[in-house]
This record gives structure tokens, C-alpha cells and sequence, in this order.
């Protein structure tokens, strides 16, 4: 299918680009979801691309669930999955650190219970999950006692987050050989009725301003989780589409793939920002094609089953 960058999805040329696609990458919030939100008719449409032979993967950056927790709430908002089909940033980080970076040793975690349960699952030991209260003052917070062993920090999305935690992972990252490691750097998390919340990137940006060192990030844009997914179920490139609301995260990253982009205008991302990086010659932020919601696919799904 040869089209200019940013094209609009609609009628007959829907139908064109669904019939080639055999797997479809959605990210999750501001997608198919908002909040606790379905996105309206995302979920006929996932079900619609699975009856029509099609292979669906979830890929998100959130790291506040497991891929069991992921394929709850799928199955709750009505989409269905297995949880082989969900790739997150939690299950992706353990298996990082275990099958790449081949961690010998010890993490310690800025993260909450599902990073915490993905790391214990993949059979790697760590500490700092849960809150730490404050206590003492500056000589004593310059002189904490280090967790023997510590080979790695890893900052996920931690509600615990805390000038303590902050301290004590400067002082594992002194050490030029302690990997450093984040989840995602999203610095918003989108909820229902256009709300958000500050996201992980936030405290990654904490933690690398007090080392003085950048964390090697797992998320997207990065190529980690869709490389996840083609060395655990396999994929043609040039018949897959990678579905998501951010530019600089699920558009960048399908661009970085070498894969098909659609940006959905339900999330972060507006239209206009996808004109002004195209305008800029920035096209690796430009999606190939755009809807205003992943429903807007509907109609063409239906008739290509006719």
C-alpha cells in the first residue's frame, strides 16, 4: 500500500490496508481504554480483527501490571486475552535482566507489586519495593547502608516514590557497573474525562538528574518489547501494524521497527502535533495513517467479511 505519510483511514482504503494486515500491536491506555474506560467499539473491533483470522498483541508501557493483572482487565472491558498476548514493560524488564543483561545479582526496585511479581517470576531477587519513611538527616541519608549484592536499579511507576528511595539509588548508581534501567518514560498517564497523572518518566528523570547517568530505557520507543514479541510468537514486519495514541512512543517506535504506523486521536496525541513533526521533516514521529478512534475501523472490518 503506497500512501503519503499522515493519511486518514477511510472507506474504501480501510478496507485495503485491513486486508493487509495479519497482526496488530495496540497500546492500551488512551487506545482501547481510558482509565477504566473502553474506548466505544474498541472492543467489537479487536474481537472483529480476531474473527477475521487476524493476531492481536497488547504492547504497553505501563508497568503497574502484570501480564495476568493486563489480561484481567482485558477480558473485564470485554476485549479477551491470554496472557502470553500482553507484553509490558514489567514482564519485558525481568526478561531483560535475565535472558540479556544476564543479571548476577540483586535489584534495587523503584516499582510497584506487578514489577515486583515479574522480577520474583523470572527468578530475580531485589529490594527497595513498598514504601521507606524518612528518618534521620543528611549525614545519615549520605551514609545508608547499601543492600549487599545490588547489581541493578530498576525505576518502574512507584507511588512510594520518596526522597529516600531517590537517595538510596544514587548510591548504587555511583558504582559505574550497576545497570541502570528504566520501565518507560512516559511522562503522563491518561485517564478518563481527559484527566492524567504524572507517569513514569517522572521519576526517571529524578533519579538520572541525582546520578548524573541516563537509564537504559525497556518501553517504547525503544525496539525491546516489539523484539519480545517477535521471538516469542514470530511476525511478518511488512504485514504487521503497530496501533497507538503517542508519537514519540508507539509511533516512533513502529518507526524504528520498520513496521506500518496508525495513531489514534483518543489519547495524548493530537493530529496537529503529528502535522507539525511532519512539517519539521521529523517523519520517524509521523504516522503512516491516523482515525479519529480505532472504531472508525469498524465499518471496513464488516464489509471485508461480506
Amino acid at each position: 500500500m503506497a500512501t503519503s505519510k499522515c493519511t486518514r483511514l477511510t472507506g474504501d482504503l480501510s478496507r485495503r490496508f485491513l486486508a493487509s494486515v495479519d497482526t496488530v500491536l495496540f497500546d492500551c491506555d488512551g487506545v482501547l481504554w481510558r482509565g477504566d474506560e473502553a474506548v466505544p467499539g474498541a472492543a467489537e473491533l479487536v474481537t472483529g480483527l480476531r474473527k477475521s483470522g487476524k493476531r492481536v498483541f497488547y504492547l504497553t508501557n505501563n508497568s503497574t501490571k502484570t501480564r495476568a493483572m493486563y489480561a484481567d482487565k482485558l477480558g473485564r472491558l470485554g476485549f479477551g486475552a491470554e496472557p502470553g498476548e500482553v507484553f509490558g514493560t514489567a514482564y519485558c524488564t525481568a526478561r531483560y535482566l535475565r535472558d540479556v543483561a544476564r543479571l548476577r545479582g540483586k535489584v534495587y526496585l523503584i516499582g510497584g507489586t506487578a514489577l515486583s511479581q515479574e522480577l520474583e517470576a523470572a527468578g530475580i531477587p531485589h529490594v527497595g519495593s513498598g514504601p521507606e519513611p524518612v528518618t534521620g538527616g543528611m549525614k545519615e541519608w549520605a551514609a545508608l547502608v547499601k543492600e549487599p549484592d545490588v547489581r541493578a536499579v530498576v525505576v518502574g511507576f512507584d507511588e512510594h516514590f520518596s526522597y529516600m528511595k531517590l537517595t538510596r539509588s544514587l548510591q548504587y548508581l555511583q558504582d559505574p557497573d550497576c545497570l541502570f534501567i528504566a520501565t518507560n518514560t512516559d511522562t503522563r498517564l491518561p485517564l478518563e474525562g481527559g484527566r492524567s497523572i504524572p507517569g513514569t518518566g517522572c521519576l526517571v528523570r529524578a533519579v538520572e538528574t541525582a546520578a548524573h547517568r541516563k537509564a537504559q530505557v525497556i518501553g517504547k520507543p525503544n525496539s525491546f518489547l516489539y523484539d519480545c514479541v517477535v521471538s516469542e510468537c514470530g511476525l511478518d514486519p511488512e504485514r504487521t501494524v503497530m496501533v497507538g495514541d503517542r508519537l514519540d512512543t508507539d509511533i516512533q517506535m513502529g518507526s524504528t521497527c520498520r513496521i506500518r504506523t496508525l495513531l489514534t486521536l483518543t489519547g495524548f496525541s493530537s493530529l496537529e502535533d503529528a502535522k507539525s513533526y511532519q512539517e519539521s521533516g521529523n517523519l520517524s514521529m509521523v504516522p503512516d495513517f491516523y482515525v479519529d478512534s480505532v472504531a472508525d475501523l469498524l465499518p471496513a472490518l464488516s464489509s471485508a467479511d461480506q
